[in-house]
């Protein structure tokens, strides 16, 4: 074995929170792990919040904490959802309470940076985490490991390889699985917002005409704007000057907050669904948007992502000690244990987004009958909030 050629029992392909948490959790348990991403971003200077805000539940919550990284959060850029309303097309109204469900909160809603400086932190501390700030660009996957060749000139030889490298992932291509993409011709528009009217730690959120406004409770009386709006529309929306954008937004969302002051610029995001026929192959497995991805309408997607994360890490820790990290029987329970969670999500989400898009008066009062159904029904509401937080 060369300086160049070195080896590790699992190698994490993809930065982000995803990847990152992968690394750091396979780390932790005792394995040797290789990350191929870059660090994280630094913050803008003139930037008061991310543009890429979470809504966390509690279970992103209790793996975060698992890995000692909520615990060095500062807890001052965090803001709590106690309460959520739902707007439907007309007066239709759901609420949903953490009192009521008996839970602390909903919800932490989190700047990405945030939590990926921290991962970034834990990272460089951790004795059994080697960082390769590259790409892979070369997977040879053999009866005995897998080998990573990166474009350093480094290469790296594996048990395992863990493809956390998002919705386009390099590794997933390496696999050859079935890719199913629809692409909902929307775009997540979002923006940060100081409004006028304390939002009391509730997230709003309304379906209008076929798109998803959603305002997220942010520090210090701040608001984080998520619309997903049909794409020629997100292009318009992104191009407006601050006083425009503040008066499209408070018109979209009934001044519920008041008067809105944009605070740092609009960005945009493509919006798709992608599903793939296996999440794993011999010596590889998929994990956050290199394995799904569905529509942001529930704010759930990072939060499957790190369930994925949390179901390789426990099922590769309890492997008996005579079996391979790369062993496919070992990395079919990784996929059954996902596959409820992952469906489940997938049509939920495509469901609401499908429903909500249906023109015309009838689909509007079969839409608002619904919300006003599920609205009365406390068990159900109460297994709605149960879903969620995983």
């Amino acid at each position: 074995m060369t300086a160049h050629h070195q080896s590790f029992h699992i190698a994490v392909v993809g930065g982000g929170l995803v990847g990152k948490s992968a690394a750091l959790a396979l780390a932790q348990a005792g394995l040797r792990v290789a990350l191929i991403a870059q660090p994280a971003a630094p913050r803008p200077a003139d930037a008061r919040f991310d543009a890429r805000i979470y809504a966390l539940s509690a279970s992103s919550q209790a793996l975060f904490e698992r890995l000692r990284i909520w615990q060095a959060l500062d807890h001052d850029r965090l803001e709590p959802v106690y309460d959520m309303r739902v707007y439907g097309d007309a007066l239709a109204e759901l609420h949903f309470s953490a009192f009521q469900a008996a839970v602390p909160q909903l919800a932490w809603i989190v700047e990405s940076s945030l939590i990926e400086h921290a991962l970034d932190a834990a990272l460089r501390f951790q004795p059994n985490a080697a960082w390769f700030d590259t790409r892979a660009q070369g997977l040879d996957v053999r009866a005995d490991a897998a080998t990573l060749a990166l474009a350093s000139g480094q290469v790296l030889e594996a048990d395992l390889i863990v493809g956390a490298d998002g919705a386009h992932s390099w590794v997933r291509a390496q696999m050859g699985v079935n890719v199913m993409r629809r692409d909902y011709r929307q775009t997540g528009v979002v923006a940060n917002f100081k409004a006028e009217k304390p939002h009391g730690e509730t997230a709003y959120q309304w379906f209008r005409d076929g798109e998803v406004i959603a305002l997220l409770p942010l520090p210090e009386g701040h608001v984080s704007l998520v619309w997903s709006a049909r794409t020629e529309h997100a292009r318009e929306l992104i191009a407006l000057d601050h006083a425009k954008l503040e008066a499209e937004v408070e018109a979209a969302t009934r001044s519920r907050l008041g008067a809105l002051e944009c605070v740092g610029a609009a960005h945009g995001f493509p919006l798709a669904l992608q599903r793939i026929d296996r999440l794993i192959a011999p010596r590889i497995a998929l994990v956050g948007d290199a394995a799904h991805l569905i529509h942001p309408l529930a704010g759930q997607g990072m939060n499957l992502g790190l369930r994925d994360v949390a179901s390789l890490v426990d099922v590769l820790t309890a492997k008996e000690a005579f079996r391979d990290l790369g062993d496919v029987v070992l990395l079919r329970r990784y996929e059954r244990s996902r596959r409820e969670d992952i469906g489940a999500l997938t049509l939920a989400t495509d469901g609401l987004e499908r429903l909500f898009a249906v023109p015309g008066m009838l689909a509007r009062t079969v839409r608002n009958a619904g919300m006003a159904l599920v609205g009365a029904q406390p068990l159900v509401k109460r297994w709605l909030v149960s879903a969620a937080l995983g």
